[in-house]
């Protein structure tokens, strides 16, 4: 099953950093944020990624294009040039897709289709940790039978905010001030997710397709009460890495 991860926005709120490289590379204790994402899902069989890159997405294939060995003990045949990693519990099956400097997250995803195909496919933001189970979180939205579920936190915060009943959106609303249950990202959707994104570049996920998937009863949701984080300024990055350094990292399932 193909991970797709948004990594292309240009994270204005952490100018610190994203001067020089896109989001989802702020460190976090030593490592890209987006390779905490992928550790993850890789612990629950998930390992065939779809990165979706925008603003400096070279920053992002640079890393992984030297991942193998300038990140790993390894063992060089000279003579062929293959190199035999001593670790491999680090491996990564990826595609990189470039989908526009400003494109929105609907356009992106939108964009991946014929690479994504036509099959149950899972999708995060390269910008949040979290413990979320993701097998669990597949199980339920295959006992749900709905087109899309989205993993619900229950947060007091400007992101996009959820009515749930008996386990399913009634109603999806967009960076709202006041508490309730949050759109947490980690989302599984069936393909017929692009029958509710347009080809519009300016096609924003967390819009119409998440409000009309609410409307129409296709929007089921997965609550998850363990450790989840967005990371949306440098003082979150700064906060994480001062809580967590030399720690088990609350996020960390493997």
């Amino acid at each position: 099953m193909k991970v797709v991860i948004l990594c292309g926005g240009k994270g204005l709120r952490m100018y610190e950093l994203t001067e020089d490289m896109p989001k989802p590379m702020a460190p976090v204790c030593g490592k890209p944020m987006l390779w905490h994402i992928m550790m993850n899902y890789k612990y629950f069989g998930f390992n065939d990624f779809i990165l979706l890159l925008g603003y400096k997405g070279e920053k992002i294939k640079e890393y992984f294009i030297d991942y193998n060995w300038k990140q790993h003990d390894f063992v060089l045949d000279t003579g062929s040039g293959s190199i035999r990693l001593l670790n491999e519990n680090e491996t990564f099956n990826i595609t990189f897709l470039d989908t526009g400097i400003d494109t929105m997250t609907g356009g992106r995803i939108k964009r991946a289709r014929k690479y994504i195909g036509n099959e149950t496919f899972m999708l995060t933001y390269g910008d949040g940790l979290s413990n979320v189970d993701l097998r669990k979180l597949l199980a339920y939205h295959r006992k749900m039978g709905r087109i899309a579920t989205v993993t619900g936190i229950n947060k007091k915060t400007q992101y996009g905010v959820l009515t749930v009943e008996n386990g399913i959106a009634t109603s999806f609303r967009e960076k709202e001030s006041s508490g309730g249950l949050i759109n947490g990202g980690f989302f599984v959707f069936e393909p017929a997710i692009f029958d509710y994104i347009t080809d519009d570049t300016n096609c924003v996920l967390e819009q119409e397709p998440l409000k009309n998937l609410a409307r129409d009863g296709q929007l089921a949701v997965y609550f998850h009460d363990g450790f989840w984080t967005a990371c949306d300024t440098y003082g979150d990055i700064l906060k994480i890495n001062m809580l967590y350094a030399g720690q088990k990292y609350p996020w960390k399932v493997w």
